[in-house]
């Protein structure tokens, strides 16, 4: 994919000045190590959104127009260049591609997450955001595909806090703060059997819709 981890090391080293900030060893991990594609995104602080556009819909949460994304398997000096160009950008992960992601409020994922991990089924990883919420890393294709899972398992008229997010969307990724309210974290962090073939929604959907029920 462009370079080894041992290429990484070598970037937090140091050895490459250009290259040092959290943010660009960030970005090259995610497109060397895990094969995702990154977009640098608009910050926020006071709730008014780097962009300049004062009735930005999403402040803080939408890539920037004019910088160009950073494509999976980039070398490291491509990523350290492209970074060069948006110093202070937050990390963007566009949904849809290698990953679709679903959300749920936060209380009812982390213990949803426990249960799976207890049941052993297969995630991938999951992330908590400072707006209070948990999202699960997915196979492509649940966004379409969650309104037929929900009725094929029962929950297609429950009241539930769970949405599924999918191409077009973007999601804000650790380190980068979210909307200036905080840091993005993972509960899972990628790792290589699962960032790239995360697994389907249907494998952690029963348990996720039951948490949230009872929520």
């Amino acid at each position: 994919m462009g370079f080894t981890i041992g290429g990484i090391r070598e970037m937090r080293s140091g050895t490459r000045r250009r290259s040092r900030t959290a943010g660009a060893t960030a970005v090259a991990e995610y497109t060397g190590l895990w094969g995702w594609a990154v977009a640098p995104g608009a910050r926020a602080a006071a709730g008014a959104c780097s962009c300049g556009d004062a009735a930005c819909a999403a402040p803080g949460a939408h890539p920037l127009d004019s910088a160009r994304e950073v494509p999976p398997g980039a070398t490291l000096g491509a990523v350290a260049d492209a970074w060069a160009e948006v110093p202070g950008a937050s990390i963007l992960l566009p949904v849809g591609r290698t990953f679709d992601v679903l959300d749920v409020a936060d209380a009812a994922g982390r213990r949803a997450l426990v249960r799976m991990e207890r049941m052993g089924v297969p995630l991938g990883p999951v992330a908590s955001t400072p707006t209070g919420r948990t999202q699960f890393f997915v196979a492509p294709g649940a966004a379409a595909g969650l309104p037929g899972l929900l009725y094929r398992t029962g929950w297609d008229d429950a009241d539930l806090d769970l949405r599924a997010l999918g191409p077009g969307a973007y999601v804000t990724a650790p380190p980068s703060d979210l909307g200036g309210l905080g840091p993005v974290r993972w509960l899972r962090p990628p790792a290589r059997d699962t960032a790239a073939a995360p697994p389907q929604a249907r494998l952690l959907l029963g348990a996720l819709a039951y948490i949230c029920h009872r929520w």
